[in-house]
This record gives C-alpha cells, sequence and structure tokens, in this order.
C-alpha cells in the first residue's frame, strides 16, 4: 500500500490554512515511511505551530502535510 493512502491518525494542528503534523516525532515517523516510498531523504520542518514533511522529488523541493487524514504535497 502507497504511503499517500494510509490513514494519519497522529494529532495536527491548523497553521495558516495549512493541517501540520502537531509533534515532531510523529512527523519523522512518516517522513521515514515516505522516504522509503519516495527513495530521497525527507526530512521534516517546523511550520509556525506544526510540522510538515520536506524532500526533494525530481528537482523539485517538496513540503507535505495532511489533509483527510492522508499526506498532502503542501506546495
Amino acid at each position: 500500500m502507497t504511503v499517500f493512502a494510509m490513514p494519519v491518525f497522529d494529532a495536527t494542528v491548523l497553521y495558516d490554512g495549512k493541517e501540520l503534523f502537531k509533534g515532531q516525532g510523529a512527523a519523522a515517523g512518516w517522513a521515514a515511511k515516505l522516504a522509503a516510498e519516495l527513495g530521497t531523504p525527507v526530512t521534516v520542518a517546523k511550520i509556525g505551530t506544526g510540522w510538515a514533511l520536506c524532500g526533494n522529488v525530481d528537482g523539485t523541493d517538496c513540503r507535505w502535510g495532511i489533509h483527510g487524514q492522508r499526506l498532502k504535497r503542501l506546495d
């Protein structure tokens, strides 16, 4: 199953209209899952009061948050 179809049941916060992970640990766990699927490094970054996943896909910097209990690209 793709990581993008897995439900995200971790606590979230809303910041600037974006749903982000509430905790750094939860974000790091999802970053590891996403990195394994994409085959590229994925880190976490603090955005306001929450945490987003950050990586580079095909030469494009990307950030992911949550939408409807699924990972969603923010950019």
